[in-house]
């Protein structure tokens, strides 16, 4: 039998007038918390919320992302809850990337049929070393020279469509592909993550770094530059083998703890899923670091805390020079062709790597392209640079050296014994400057090249003269300069401006 319970009217009413009081008691919350006071997307967005997040069940199906990446390799199961997944790899070893199509019946029609573009990076996963990142790669690329920190192993990947590596962006990779069909990149990471930390005598924790996926879809002029979808995981890179032994150590550590500390942690999954990220930004403030060598906690050139903001943008760097290498392979030495405007040539050197071209003779190009182009690929085969016109040395004036001499009584000579560097036990690095056309404006964009600063923020460049006066430094002067001089570099704040003088001492 079914009991069914009848309020009285009167209860009914006053249930009627409880309800009415309620609603109305809430219907102030969501105006208090509405997106005047803070938007809790914006809160969800922080790293520490990401892994959370995509563990949650999803209550709405448009939440559904339209592409998901899954890295075939096991999470750490040392990991805590709610925060990010760590996976380890092997350096070298070549990692399966699952490029999935998530969208529903209907989304984003306008792909269907069509290639998308994904671009792979490699990046820092530590905010201290993003801001130096352009100076951290640039000192692995000194150590490795023509070793790369991330590969497309192409043999293995399946979908892939013109996969590219720009050889002046060692830690990215792109390719095309057909979100309708399978798709896998497998993906070599060259670098280990002890190879950043500040001192290297053995047993250092390493540090994580990030593989981020970006994808865009192509715009009305064919080019791929609207973003679809961004996602990322956590890793660490240890010596071949290296990260098996790491993976089997955690899973030992937690299978001594107690039932009630393993709650604390998240369990290890066969894959890891990358989660949806912000997009990688187009211009970033990697390049705001100094170039290797000038170490900025000792310098005596001060331009307050926005010089290495990441709103701080300052003038591009020099290019790298494009040197073709022994180590690239046919698909690098076919692009570098492109680059080098011998796209005509392209298919009678299909299968050349970079050690065949680097075979040929004089005789023999100018035999294969003939007399003109074959001695301009000769020329850029050796890497002939055309020689400047002029070639300075400079110093950056250490800040612990000028503390000294203020506390010390003026010596009778005491420049000649900083710039040989060996009076008192200091050590200098000089960094070359090469000149062309021989003028101050030339000058001091180079030496803002030098800083990663902008010209704008050098008001004068002056040269030290005779009793301490200083020179303005002119094009008529820096003609004059002699081959291959040494200066040391000091700084002024300039009055009335936020811009710096520059002598050369």
């Amino acid at each position: 039998m079914a009991w069914a319970l009848k309020l009285p009217l009167a209860d009914e009413v006053i249930e009627s007038g409880l309800v009415q009081d309620f609603d109305a008691s809430l219907s102030g919350i969501g105006q208090e918390l509405g997106a005047g006071a803070y938007s809790m997307s914006d809160v969800l967005a922080l790293p520490i919320f990401k892994q959370e997040e995509s563990s949650l069940p999803l209550d709405n199906e448009n939440e559904i992302l339209p592409f998901q990446y899954v890295l075939c390799a096991a999470t750490s199961p040392a990991v805590k809850l709610h925060d990010e997944t760590l996976t380890y790899l092997n350096q070298g070893q070549s990692y399966e990337i699952r490029m999935l199509d998530n969208r529903k019946l209907g989304e984003l029609p306008e792909i269907n049929g069509k290639l998308v573009k994904s671009i792979f990076r490699v990046v820092f996963h530590d905010r201290r070393l993003q801001y130096t990142e352009h100076q951290q790669l640039e000192g692995w690329r000194w150590n490795r020279p023509g070793d790369r920190i991330l590969d497309i192993d192409i043999p293995m990947s399946v979908g892939i469509i013109d996969p590219r590596a720009n050889p002046t962006q060692l830690n990215t990779v792109e390719f095309l592909w057909d979100p309708a069909k399978r798709t896998s990149v497998f993906i070599q990471v060259h670098c280990i993550s002890t190879e950043f930390t500040m001192r290297k005598h053995g047993g250092e924790k390493g540090v994580p770094f990030r593989v981020q996926i970006d994808t865009f879809k192509e715009n009305e002029n064919g080019e791929y530059t609207e973003h679809l979808h961004s996602a990322s995981c956590q890793i660490k890179v240890f010596k071949p083998k290296g990260a098996d032994r790491k993976q089997k150590t955690d899973r030992e550590k937690m299978e001594k703890r107690t039932p009630h500390e393993k709650e604390k942690y998240q369990p290890s999954y066969e894959t890891t899923i990358l989660t949806e990220c912000s997009p990688w930004p187009e211009i970033t403030y990697v390049n705001n670091s100094p170039s290797p060598g000038f170490n900025s906690s000792h310098s005596s050139f001060f331009l307050g805390e926005g010089n290495g903001s990441p709103n701080h943008q300052p003038e591009p760097p020099p290019p790298v020079t494009d040197n073709l290498l022994p180590t690239t392979t046919p698909q690098e030495a076919q692009q570098w062709l492109h680059r080098n405007r011998f796209s005509t040539f392209t298919r009678l050197f299909t299968n050349f790597s970079g050690a065949d071209l680097l075979k040929l003779t004089r005789d023999d190009v100018i035999q294969i392209c003939g007399p003109a182009d074959g001695i301009r690929l000769f020329n850029a085969l050796k890497g002939r640079m055309v020689r400047p016109r002029l070639t300075i040395y400079v110093c950056q004036e250490s800040l612990q050296l000028r503390e000294q001499q203020q506390q010390q009584q003026p010596q009778p000579q005491p420049q000649q014994k900083q710039e040989d560097g060996d009076s008192d036990g200091t050590f200098f690095v000089y960094h070359a400057i090469y000149l062309e056309e021989l003028t101050a404006a030339e000058l001091t964009e180079k030496i803002a090249q030098l800083f990663s600063i902008s010209p704008h923020q050098i008001s004068q460049i002056y040269k030290q003269g005779p009793t301490g006066i200083h020179v303005l430094i002119s094009d008529e002067m820096i003609q004059n300069f002699q081959e291959e001089a040494c200066f040391i570099l000091d700084t002024m704040k300039a009055e009335g401006s936020d811009g710096y003088h520059v002598i050369l001492k």
